[in-house]
């Protein structure tokens, strides 16, 4: 029978567990069980996509070596649940980044009503019990690296769909999991149950998000089509579209130069340069491009000053709709031994601009 990893780790959190939890968060029993159903499968969706790469997957092997967990009474025991929270803060943080583990920490607070810092104590008790499942459950079933990796990559879509809904959508909007796995294993989901309304809701703004990428895509392509049919003797001022990153609307274009398709090419830098940051030296090698991306992006929000509203305003949500993606790649940049001295200047200059462009 296949492993059903967020099941592995349900069966750590005892009655007695959780009332210990409990306890500490100042919370019900059955509001702490509530809150850890959605909890444990956001965290195992992140681990998911954390072992996504080869650095990740090394990250989470070198920290599951060092989680000789027998139960999580045992850690109780011996550390006590603050000291557990410690203990997992520390641990989530250098795995995830600080930026994302807030970010998470906050939809967890809200889906459950406990609030920001009520989400991110939950999170950091109960980071060092989903990690110590898994290394039991690695070491039990004889896997690797590669094999635990593959297991987890293998059941993204599951751990997705065991998130409860309202949490799936607080994390979706965050850019924290993916949106179309989420509705596909809700989609799943729903199929063996009658709840197709359920279904709907999470579904409906993914499909509708595509819709409108694709008539926003025809609608560029026609137009620019119609551009070139009758204004034949005027040499082309537009840049041809990049797809790399998202669809620019047609409308953003100031002095020749397509302000969308600019930004997409500044992130397609942004994801050449900063995987690759691993040390020190490849950090210090990284800094030109985060800085050429800057340049960028001043450059950006000069030109925008002459957009029309209703460019401005399309401008900034396709900059919202990246900040989840830049700010995981930059938080993983941060927290890379050796790292932060180096590329913090850069980084925060990188994020400043972001912020302002967002609000243009």
């Amino acid at each position: 029978m296949a492993t059903n990893l967020t099941s592995v780790v349900m069966q750590f959190l005892t009655p007695e567990i959780v009332a210990q939890i409990a306890s500490f968060l100042g919370l019900d029993k059955a509001a702490t069980q509530k809150a850890a159903g959605g909890a444990v499968p956001a965290l195992l969706a992140g681990l998911s996509d954390l072992v996504a790469n080869p650095a990740g997957t090394s990250q989470l092997s070198k920290l599951l070596s060092q989680q000789q967990i027998r139960s999580p009474t045992d850690l109780l025991s011996s550390t006590g649940v603050q000291g557990l929270a410690d203990t997992g803060s520390n641990m989530l943080s250098g795995l995830f980044g600080g930026r994302t583990m807030d970010t998470m920490a906050q939809a967890v607070g809200k889906f459950t009503g406990i609030g920001d810092s009520g989400g991110k104590l939950l999170l950091s008790v109960l980071g060092p019990i989903v990690l110590g499942a898994l290394g039991q459950h690695q070491r039990n079933a004889g896997l690797d690296a590669t094999g635990l990796a593959s297991l987890l990559r293998s059941q993204k879509d599951q751990i997705v769909a065991a998130i409860p809904s309202g949490l799936a959508d607080q994390l979706g909007a965050t850019g924290l999991i993916d949106r179309t796995t989420s509705v596909s294993g809700r989609a799943a989901a729903a199929a063996s149950q009658t709840a197709s309304t359920t279904f709907n809701k999470a579904a409906q703004w993914p499909y509708w998000l595509g819709a409108l990428i694709v008539l926003g895509g025809l609608a560029w392509y026609t137009l620019g089509r119609q551009g070139q049919q009758t204004v034949a003797e005027q040499p082309a001022t537009t840049q041809p579209a990049t797809q790399t990153v998202g669809m620019a609307p047609a409308n953003l274009t100031v002095d020749g130069v397509n302000l969308g398709n600019q930004f997409n090419s500044s992130i397609n830098t942004l994801k050449s340069a900063l995987p690759g940051i691993t040390d020190a030296a490849t950090a210090q090698a990284a800094l030109p491009k985060i800085n050429e991306v800057v340049a960028q992006l001043n450059d950006i929000s000069a030109r925008a000053a002459k957009l029309p509203p209703e460019g401005r305003s399309a401008l900034a949500k396709l900059i919202v709709a990246m900040r989840p993606t830049i700010n995981q790649m930059c938080d993983k940049v941060m927290a890379t031994p050796g790292v932060g001295v180096v590329a913090k200047p850069a980084i925060d200059d990188l994020q400043a601009r972001l912020d302002a462009l967002a609000q243009v």
